[in-house]
């Protein structure tokens, strides 16, 4: 850089030099008078100096400033299917059915038993014993049998007893795909007529004396899951043998056979075959009731919807009638909440065996019909939260062949059956359930009948009005449990002996027990029944004991084999 200044200076002033000489080249020559003084500038150098420093050039930065994206306002769409986290029990005890279930392996099967032992104010002994045997995976076998008895202190023959052994057993085939299922049983159950009147008329135990015994079984044979072909089956056979202590003796012989073919994930068909045979025989009376029917239906079926929609053609003792089966049931609010209606028809088949079992007191029955249902209903049920379950409905019914029960005329001690060839009526029908894991569980249902239209009947004889059920069951600590149950039902309509009707008292019964731990397999308990000392009537002419209370112990124990063994 210094160079290239000097010689810029350098070519400057040599130009100005060769400029002046030029001119004064070319200037006329001056006449001089005078020496003048010379008045030219003297040449001059300057010197031009400059620190320099190289540099590079400022290189480019990322930046790294977070700039927030736009926000995204499409909704996502998130399918949830969170199964209910409690159980939903029904307030009233169903019949016992076996039932599979698939044994964890990892878990080791324990043959256990117990023998439980009390005695109450009424004369009253109880004994139940259980064992399950069987290795837990290719079977299951369980035994059970009860003996009870009471006996009233002021009411020469109002006593009972009630003895039964059963033994119900599940076995696996060897390929683990059908499974059978088997239960055997014997049942007795023994009163006398004690509601006379007047008490002063003298009868003898014979004479009074009420005995029914049942010996039966069932077998069923059911795929455990469905074949290539998507079809799942569960054929079953039962036998009952009937008969009571006056040559009254009964057999009731039952085949069903339902299939289900699977179409898919939302359809299906559904159908069975059912045949119900009964033959009776008394001293008086041979009666052959003879009951078959076919249940085809069609199933639709999606996580939100299920709809079946069949017809029943039945054959009651060679009459036929067409009985419909429509159901709807739609969930709302995560399932939480299902809306149900229906148009149903069903049987209720009358023999001696159901008649006993609603009325011990009752006469040989002379006829056996059986009674046709047709319902049409609507309502909800559902859950709230994860401890309260809730179930409602309306139903408007018709009843064919009703049987009734009115106390004879004689001495009104024993019941005659009555048919109703039509009825009519509205129930309504509610369950409320609160439970918490097994800690604690409180069970309640009430139903409400209005019952119309009888044609041969001025009121419908023994039936109940209004019923109201509840259960309570609290585990208070690990070894002590609080047991309660409360039964209410509104007095029925009866007609005495004198032809005269009337409406029985409303009843009230409480039931209240606790059970805990004495040893580590001792158990002790106290149940306390009929707290109020109310002696109601559920049949007129016949009240029930009073306040009762009975204590006893429970012993349980383990494998009886290895026990034997020892």
């Amino acid at each position: 850089m210094k160079k290239t200044i000097y010689i810029i200076l350098l070519v400057f002033l040599a130009t100005n030099v060769f400029a002046q000489a030029r001119k004064k080249k070319n200037m006329p020559p001056k006449t001089e008078t005078k020496t003048k003084a010379d008045t030219s500038l003297p040449s001059r150098t300057v010197i031009v100096t400059s620190a320099f420093q190289p540099s590079l050039k400022t290189t480019s930065k990322i930046n790294f400033i977070a700039v927030s994206p736009l926000p995204d306002t499409v909704k996502p769409v998130l399918q949830y299917n969170v199964p209910a986290q409690n159980l939903i029990f029904s307030y009233q005890s169903p019949a016992l059915k076996p039932l599979a279930q698939n044994i964890d392996t990892a878990i080791h099967w324990e043959n256990t038993g117990f023998l439980k032992a009390g005695y109450g104010n009424f004369t009253s002994p109880l004994l139940q014993a259980g064992v399950s045997l069987g290795d837990g995976v290719k079977s299951v076998v369980n035994l059970r049998g009860y003996y009870t008895s009471s006996k009233s202190a002021t009411r020469e023959f109002q006593k009972f007893s009630k003895t039964g052994l059963e033994a119900i057993g599940i076995f696996n085939t060897p390929t683990n795909k059908n499974e059978w299922s088997g239960r055997v049983f014997y049942d007795n159950n023994t009163q006398y007529q004690y509601g006379f009147q007047p008490d002063t008329l003298k009868f003898s135990k014979d004479d009074l004396r009420q005995s029914f015994t049942t010996v039966g079984g069932v077998v069923a044979l059911r795929n455990k899951t469905e074949n290539a072909a998507g079809v799942s089956y569960n054929p079953n056979v039962s036998l009952n043998l009937f008969r009571d202590n006056h040559n009254a003796n009964e057999s009731n012989f039952i085949i069903k056979a339902p299939i289900s073919k699977q179409f898919g994930k939302i359809f299906a068909f559904n159908v069975g075959l059912t045949a119900d045979i009964t033959s009776y025989k008394s001293d008086t009376s041979s009666i052959d009731n003879n009951l078959y029917y076919l249940t085809p239906a069609v199933v639709f079926r999606t996580p939100n919807v299920k709809l079946t929609a069949g017809i029943i053609p039945s054959w009651d003792n060679n009459i036929f009638a067409m009985l419909p089966n429509f159901t709807a049931e739609a969930k709302v609010n995560e399932e939480k909440f299902i809306l149900q209606a229906g148009w149903i028809g069903y049987f209720n088949k009358t023999n001696y065996q159901y008649l006993a079992s609603v009325n011990p007191w009752l006469r040989q029955p002379t006829f056996l019909l059986n009674t046709r249902i047709k319902e049409l209903y609507a309502g909800f049920k559902g859950s709230a939260g994860s401890h309260v379950t809730y179930d409602a409905k309306v139903s408007y019914l018709q009843f064919n062949n009703q049987p009734l029960f009115v106390n004879d005329t004689v001495t009104g001690r024993s019941f005659e059956v009555v048919n109703e060839p039509q009825m009519k009526a509205i129930r309504i029908h509610g369950e409320l359930g609160y439970t918490v894991q097994e800690k604690f569980s409180f069970l309640a249902g009430a139903t409400f009948n209005q019952y119309s239209g009888l044609k041969e009947n001025i009121k419908a004889w023994g039936l109940l009005p209004i019923e109201i059920n509840a259960s309570l069951r609290w585990q208070v600590m690990r070894d002590f449990t609080v047991k309660s149950d409360l039964f209410f039902w509104d007095g029925p309509q009866y007609r005495f002996k004198d032809m005269s009707s009337g409406k029985l008292d409303p009843a009230l019964d409480i039931n209240a027990g606790v059970e805990f731990k004495v040893m580590p397999k001792l158990n002790a308990w106290v149940q306390v029944n009929n707290l109020l000392n109310n002696q109601y009537e559920r049949w007129k002419q016949y009240p029930v004991l009073g306040f009762n209370v009975m204590a006893g112990v429970t012993w349980s124990f383990g494998d009886i084999k290895a026990a034997m063994a020892k």
